[in-house]
């Protein structure tokens, strides 16, 4: 799947509040740099942290605005 259509979703998931979305996957990206536990299965030395981020929380449905 791509970025564009995981954001999209991310997106949806919080209610299409973009500056809620961006908050947390810059908090989860910091944390994954910090030596977080990264929760999905993808080569994390070919993907930036903000991607295994936003992917990390969509596939983990992991964002406290759920509707």
């Amino acid at each position: 799947m791509r970025i564009e259509e995981i954001a999209a979703k991310a997106l949806e998931a919080v209610g299409d509040d973009r500056y809620q979305l961006a908050l947390l996957v810059a908090k989860r990206a910091e944390a994954i740099a910090n030596g977080a536990p990264i929760l999905v299965d993808v080569n994390a030395q070919k993907m930036k942290f903000t991607d295994i981020a936003l992917l990390d929380s969509a596939r983990q449905n992991r964002f406290r605005g759920n509707r």
